[in-house]
């Protein structure tokens, strides 16, 4: 294994999905904060799992999103 490409390669997909991650979420809020469904004050409880095909590897991560 080249450790420099997978380096790279990992970036890469974190990045990918950080952005869009990132994107889905404000819709989502903005959204929910529209139709009265968020007040906007709240606290999120977020939650992240990463599935790797081919190694088993189940990644998740929780945390929590503040809106004020």
């Amino acid at each position: 294994m080249n450790e420099d490409v997978f380096n790279l390669g990992v970036r890469k997909f974190l990045k990918q999905f950080g952005v869009t991650a990132q994107r889905e979420i404000e819709k989502a809020v903005d959204a929910a904060l529209r139709t009265g469904t968020l007040r906007g004050d709240e606290t999120l409880k977020a939650r992240a799992t990463l599935v790797i095909d081919g190694v088993s590897a189940d990644i998740r991560v929780d945390g929590e999103i503040a809106l004020a």
